[in-house]
């Protein structure tokens, strides 16, 4: 269907997508005209009783143009995010469907933006985006660039407010600002979608976002109910053990010297490299003690150098192999399968990306 706009060289109306379909929006081009009008002023010269300032047609036209221009960045800036609860993944053009998804419209369209508000899915968008910021973020168009630092600036502005999971926003920004340092100073040999002085503003904020949360303080909680120190020594023992990621035991151990004396528990890191990792992979970075014990604590952080730990999501995206769709497993999707449970599929991160790479 074609775009028809004012005039072929101008930008078209704007269009909002509405449950009766698609209708212009007026608000905008008629806040356009009253700033027009405003500025339509006659061809003599106005001269200013005070400090004699004299203002010719041009600038009037130059002023109206600027504040035109400034509307529509304001207005490109405020990003509507898409609340589809699922998409179809077509990787070649059939006769009833023209074109293929890529990974920026996939992220474009499924609902991130709310994801991230969801406990059990946000370290699942905060690990996609840090792969999609190691190796795939000239991939994205320039819709889903800016929709992927909107979606990082809720995130961030989360953490500052409710003071969670700081160590993986962190992590996340660190690999961020590393892949812009490097494609900013390789301007012309790698493919930026924009300005590059769009590029340098999101490093500074991104470098903004880093010093915000190193000065992160963590408010003490103020309650008279029970804490984690009024539990037996045997319910704090069996909530190291829930915890699958090395850091979070280390961090839970700087509460109480208590809790330090349980994570410091050779069976504790034991369990855990066990869980992580393979006995041929322990072979090859056995770290021993003077008495000739094994170092579990020492060797699980020597492995996750060298090997990939498992990921534990509490929601992920799953993908369905009989109509090629994917969706979150809550919102689901309508298969026409006989047996649908059969073709749900989960997707870690990085089988995200791997799905739209052709």
């Amino acid at each position: 269907m074609p775009f028809l706009g004012q005039d072929w060289r101008s930008p078209g109306w704007s269009w909002i997508k509405t449950e009766d379909g698609w209708k212009r929006c007026e608000s905008c081009n008629q806040e356009i005209e009253r700033d027009n009008n405003q500025c339509n002023i006659s061809h003599s010269i106005i001269v200013n009783s005070e400090d004699e300032d004299i203002f010719i047609p041009g600038d009037c036209e130059f002023a109206a143009k600027k504040r035109k221009k400034d509307h529509f960045r304001k207005s490109t800036n405020t990003q509507c995010f898409y609340r589809e609860k699922w998409i179809y993944v077509h990787k070649e053009s059939t006769r009833e469907r023209h074109g293929y998804c890529t990974l920026g419209e996939a992220f474009n369209r499924l609902d991130f933006s709310s994801a991230i508000q969801d406990i059990r899915r946000f370290n699942y968008v905060v690990k996609l985006l840090q792969l999609i910021a190691k190796s795939q973020l000239t991939s994205l168009s320039g819709v889903a660039q800016k929709n992927y630092f909107n979606i990082l600036d809720k995130i961030v502005q989360k953490v500052l407010d409710d003071q969670q999971n700081p160590r993986l926003i962190k992590d996340l920004l660190q690999d961020l600002s590393s892949t812009l340092c490097i494609l900013i100073r390789g301007v012309g040999k790698s493919v930026l979608v924009g300005n590059i002085n769009i590029w340098i503003c999101r490093l500074e904020t991104i470098l903004d976002w880093q010093q915000q949360l190193q000065n992160l303080q963590m408010n003490k909680q103020v309650n008279n109910g029970l804490t984690l120190s009024d539990l037996p020594l045997h319910m704090l023992n069996n909530i190291l053990y829930r915890f699958s990621d090395g850091w979070d035991i280390i961090t839970l151990g700087q509460v109480t010297p208590t809790l330090y004396m349980l994570s410091e528990d050779r069976q504790l890191w034991k369990k855990l490299c066990q869980y992580h990792f393979a006995e041929k992979q322990f072979c090859r970075h056995l770290i021993l003690s003077e008495k000739g014990h094994i170092e579990w604590k020492l060797m699980y952080f020597a492995l996750q150098k060298c090997y990939p730990i498992k990921e534990q999501y509490g929601d992920t995206l799953h993908f369905c192999r009989h109509c090629s769709i994917l969706f979150w497993k809550d919102s689901g999707h309508p298969c026409t399968a006989n047996n649908p449970d059969s073709c749900f599929m989960p997707v870690s991160p990085q089988h995200f990306i791997d799905l739209f790479k052709f």
